[in-house]
């Protein structure tokens, strides 16, 4: 069995330590495995395996020698390194949104379109972290029903945006609890770091993830619309989203409404969710069972209940899905994407 030489880029970050977490128990035959960050970072060391690592300075002649890169370092250094990992013969598995929407690269949910994977030319992107969650829920039900419309409004965790992000939140939890004013409390990074203000999290809900773009609607939006008719791979489908940030630390939930093209009954949908890959069928309301994002937490499965007909469309039917953001929603689907390369002989 041929050894995998690989490299973890951003390690020191929220999804990076869950990459490096998840490769100790990968499928992959591992060879040597590289730590790679800024130079603000390198030298620091963490543990891998029982073993020591020392993090690198990220450089181009980093992935000398390796075959798998899995970046989440923002998408900057992806557009700076990734065709240089790919240079050097490495396949690159991308967590930014800086290739999603390149039509030459496949943007994948393997439970939905590991198909894709044979078409990649170095470069396979990770969806957005509330696509992917969606994507798995959606799927089994788009193939035995049909999908033409998709509504989903989001409740992102706070990790979304980052461990500073976090830091922030419970700063402003405990400025709550010691009765501080509201505007003594620090807000530099929320709902959107790159944009000109900043509000508070804590006991609180933020209707803007990323900054605005066009008609009204957010970048993270607009990623959730566009890269869903990618991974389905039809533009017909009419989807909309609302994207809200709230204080949860880990676990993304989502309320999706969708139309199908045939009528379909609620114990219809459960049994196909109970069986589709990577999903968990929470959904007794009489036992008030349903999703939580807190239950979540640690898991690799997507999680979906509250189904229910739309009381005044046939063919409309309302869901809750729930995923741990860090893992299905980041780390994990990128480490699933490389075993399911592997296990298809896509490493040269």
């Amino acid at each position: 069995m041929r050894k995998m030489n690989v490299a973890i880029v951003g390690a020191t970050g929220a999804v990076g330590t869950q990459m490096i977490k998840l490769l100790e128990n990968s499928s992959l035959p591992l060879g040597t495995v590289k730590f790679l960050a800024s130079k603000r970072s390198a030298g620091k060391q963490l543990s891998f395996k029982g073993e020591t690592k020392t993090i690198e300075e990220l450089v181009p002649d980093s992935f000398d020698g390796i075959n798998l890169a899995l970046f989440s370092a923002g998408g900057g250094i992806s557009a700076k390194f990734a065709p240089e990992a790919v240079k050097r013969g490495a396949v690159v598995v991308d967590n930014t949104s800086h290739f999603r929407m390149d039509p030459d690269v496949p943007l994948v949910v393997p439970e939905v379109n590991a198909a894709a994977l044979r078409n990649h030319q170095g470069i396979i992107a990770n969806p957005n972290c509330s696509t992917i969650q969606m994507m798995v829920a959606l799927e089994p039900i788009r193939k035995a029903y049909g999908l033409t419309r998709v509504i989903v409004s989001t409740y992102q965790a706070v990790s979304g945006a980052g461990n500073q992000a976090m830091e922030e939140l419970k700063q402003q939890t405990r400025d709550f609890l010691a009765e501080k004013p509201v505007n003594e409390w620090k807000a530099d990074i929320l709902p959107c770091g790159g944009d000109e203000k900043h509000y508070p999290l804590a006991f609180n809900a933020l209707p803007q993830i990323d900054v605005f773009s066009d008609e009204g609607y957010t970048n993270e939006e607009w990623k959730m619309i566009n890269e869903t008719k990618k991974i389905m791979e039809d533009d017909t489908i009419k989807v909309s989203a609302t994207c809200v940030r709230i204080p949860v630390m880990s676990g993304h939930s989502e309320s999706v409404y969708i139309e199908t093209e045939k009528a379909v009954t609620v114990a219809e949908i459960q049994a196909l969710i109970a069986d589709a890959p990577g999903a968990v069928l929470e959904d007794d309301p009489s036992q008030q069972i349903y999703p939580q994002a807190l239950n979540s937490v640690g898991k690799k499965g997507t999680f979906v209940g509250r189904i229910r007909k739309d009381p005044d469309e046939e063919k409309g039917i309302h869901l809750w899905v729930v995923s741990d953001n860090l893992l299905k929603g980041a780390a994990w689907n990128s480490l699933q994407i490389a075993e399911t390369m592997y296990e298809m002989n896509l490493f040269e």
